[in-house]
């Protein structure tokens, strides 16, 4: 057998949702809450799939099948907010092993980030429920300006610049993980 020998990153970004937190079964729920209450049927047979790692206000138009104006998806996001907060009262469960692998980063001292299309409340309260939130150096989770970020990437360019991991490292790392995910 060849020995390997394994350099420690110089940082590494997580998503959040499943990846971190498993909060699938929750997200999906309150779409379909929301399609229940707007009496709505959906784009797709696997309708949640349409918004996975996009902001809701991104996300209903695509589940509806049609383009919204600005306020009607603000709207109906923080409708579809509103019935996850309800149904996740308790914040979903980790991911088997995430926390523990987040704390040995840390104990090594690699640094640690979060990107996600999640809002910084959620963010920060999932994070803090599973124990982790004190090992993560950037939370990106919004632009500067203040405005939710456009799509994942976009959280992952401010984690990437924060944490100071290039973005070749950055890009390696998650089709990496992409890779594991689907093993």
């Amino acid at each position: 057998m060849v020995p390997v020998t394994v350099q420690p990153p110089a940082g590494v970004i997580f998503d959040m949702d499943g990846v971190l937190v498993d909060s699938g079964a929750h997200h999906r729920a309150a779409w379909g809450a929301l399609l229940d209450e707007l009496a709505a049927t959906p784009a797709a047979e696997d309708y949640w799939r349409l918004t996975i790692g996009r902001p809701a206000e991104e996300a209903v138009g695509r589940l509806l099948g049609r383009a919204l104006g600005s306020a009607e998806a603000r709207r109906l996001a923080r409708r579809k907010h509103h019935h996850y907060l309800r149904l996740a009262c308790d914040a979903p469960p980790p991911i088997p092993g995430a926390p523990a692998f987040v704390t040995a980063l840390g104990e090594r001292g690699v640094p640690c980030g979060g990107a996600t299309s999640a809002s910084r409340f959620d963010a920060e309260r999932l994070l803090r429920a599973i124990g982790i939130r004190s090992r993560f150096e950037v939370l990106g989770t919004l632009h500067p300006s203040g405005a939710k970020a456009d799509r994942l990437g976009d959280a992952r360019e401010i984690g990437i610049l924060q944490v100071g991991v290039g973005i070749e490292q950055s890009l390696d790392l998650h089709l990496k993980l992409d890779e594991a995910k689907r093993a």
